[in-house]
């Protein structure tokens, strides 16, 4: 019980200081250098758009749809 008390305040502690971070994140990439802002943006990706992953087609599956 007691740890999942500590958890539940570190979850809350780290969002309050994410939410900080996540406001001031425009001036902040402003001030890097172009090669570093492409590298946090690109980390950054994978949390806002969701992976695309490719799709193929197995056997007794049609290769065309009729619409």
């Amino acid at each position: 019980m007691k740890e999942e008390i500590l958890t539940k305040d570190l979850r809350q502690n780290l969002k309050v200081v994410m939410q900080k971070e996540i406001k001031t994140l425009s001036k902040q990439l402003e001030a890097l250098e172009p090669n570093e802002r492409l590298n946090i943006i690109i980390k950054l990706m994978p949390f806002v758009f969701p992976k695309i992953e490719t799709i193929n087609s197995l056997s007794d599956e049609p290769i065309q749809f009729n619409l």
